[in-house]
């Protein structure tokens, strides 16, 4: 964040300084404009708010150095001379032994005709519905002897990559999110609900707090249930929960290295593989409706599958999963030469779908004999990378159906699953809805997922935690 009063450069100026400063050698300039709005409550009223702008600007610095190209990266925040941080960036650079991920930079691509537009800015009028709705529902809540608290959030982060090849692109990125948590008087009960938003436009308190409340009675009866495998049904949210790692697992390199759940026996990797017997479909589309995102890949740094070489890329839809079989893994340009496979940048969003399934999450519980409503997941961690096993806890009200009705909450669990197991053991699958993960919402906010019935989900011991 920059000092006060520091009046900033154009990003668009920043940018050409940098290259300039470069001289005739490669390199890669980003530069990140953000800019933030929140509100947070607590005990049914409105406690703070705040408005945030921030810049950031990262030099990729390309050098030819023993018989290949070494890559140096310098980063800060605010101003100061740009000049210096290519310095930094070629001192980088001149430590570095040769990029494994070496590719030539990608070509031009042409000026986008928003690049020499300011930063777009967020501001509180991002949530005058909103808070109108919150005063509402502040009364309902006190009226009915429920707690709200929580918090909306929105970002507008805008995108400038310039490179020496040519490339000119920018992107505004409109995110934002709404949690609130409903508590019973004494605190006793409780229920979450979650929404990931561009604008808040689309978002219906009104329904969030239906849902709470509807949970919170729910609540009132107690069933102690032991640790156990139970058919279960995973909201929207929770599924998101589990198929956000399931997709950042699709490293091509941890695969081929043996690393991973689509690591294949004796070498290789599942690509190709009937995955689940149910025809799932799981990709990323940059002009996905509701969830867009930028169409072009931007780096800062590289990684086991993505590149700073490969800054500028064209991102186009991607079905990593078609029918139940695993389509394609993530590689870099360098990584997919190497391996015969594809390029594959993915998007800022993530979609799972089952054709022909629209069932609503109601009518999966219409359609349980005996078992658990689950709200949500949290502190998710990973216990075995070979079969993607993952430990974590429920949270905010779990329930039990019988002959398709709640008839109570039960205690909490910790569970113990891979998702790619849980999508092959998946029963039934709801209609697709954009849903926000608690656990990892706060960087991948667009998705969409069905809610889900599993058979035998692996609640391996019962928890504490309330």
């Amino acid at each position: 964040m920059s000092p006060a009063g520091e009046r900033l450069a154009p990003a668009t100026e920043v940018a050409e300084r940098a290259l300039a400063a470069a001289g005739a050698g490669d390199c890669v300039v980003v530069v990140h404009e953000r800019s933030d709005a929140d509100v947070r409550f607590a005990n049914n009223t409105t406690t703070t708010n705040g408005l945030r702008r921030d810049r950031r600007v990262t030099v990729v610095r390309l050098v030819e150095r023993d018989g290949g190209v070494a890559v140096g990266v310098a980063s800060r925040s605010g101003g100061g001379d740009v000049a210096d941080l290519v310095r930094a960036a070629e001192h980088d650079a001149a430590g570095a032994a040769p990029a494994e991920d070496a590719s030539p930079l990608v070509g031009p691509a042409g000026e986008d005709a928003s690049f020499a537009e300011e930063p777009a800015l967020t501001g509180m009028e991002v949530f005058s519905g909103l808070l109108e709705e919150l005063g509402e529902a502040f009364g309902r809540a006190r009226s009915g002897g429920r707690v709200l608290a929580g918090f909306a959030t929105h970002e507008l982060a805008t995108t400038y990559l310039a490179t020496s090849t040519g490339i000119r692109r920018r992107h505004a990125q409109p995110t934002g999110s709404l949690e609130l948590v409903a508590r019973s008087s004494d605190g006793s009960r409780s229920a979450w609900a979650g929404a990931g938003t561009p604008d808040f436009s689309d978002v219906s308190l009104a329904s969030m707090e239906g849902r709470l409340a509807e949970r919170l009675g729910w609540s009132k009866r107690r069933i102690e249930l032991p640790a156990g495998r139970y058919e279960t049904i995973l909201p929207p949210d929770a599924v998101a929960d589990l198929v956000i790692v399931l997709a950042e697992a699709a490293s091509g390199r941890d695969a081929e290295d043996g690393r991973s759940v689509f690591s294949a026996p004796g070498g290789g990797t599942r690509a190709g593989e009937r995955l689940f017997d149910q025809p799932f479909t799981l990709w990323s589309d940059p002009a996905a409706p509701g969830l867009e995102c930028s169409d072009f890949f931007v780096a800062e740094a590289s990684g086991a599958d993505v590149s700073v070489f490969d800054n500028g890329a064209p991102i186009d839809p991607l079905r990593w999963v078609d029918g139940g079989r695993l389509e394609r893994l993530r590689y870099h340009r360098a990584g997919a030469a190497r391996s015969g496979a594809e390029f594959t940048p993915s998007a800022d969003n993530l979609l799972l779908a089952l054709p022909g399934a629209q069932a609503s999450l109601e009518e999966l519980v219409r359609s349980t004999e005996r078992g658990l409503l689950l709200t949500c997941l949290w502190y998710i961690r990973e216990v075995d990378l070979a079969t993607l096993l993952l430990t974590g806890l429920t949270r905010d009200g779990v329930f039990l159906v019988e002959h398709g009705e709640v008839v109570g909450a039960v205690n909490n669990f910790r569970f113990n699953e891979s998702p790619v197991d849980v999508l092959a053991r998946t029963i039934e699958a709801g209609r697709p809805e954009r849903a926000l993960s608690r656990e990892w919402g706060e960087w991948m906010n667009r998705t969409t997922m069905p809610a889900l019935r599993v058979a035998d989900f692996n609640m391996s011991s019962v928890s504490p935690a309330s």
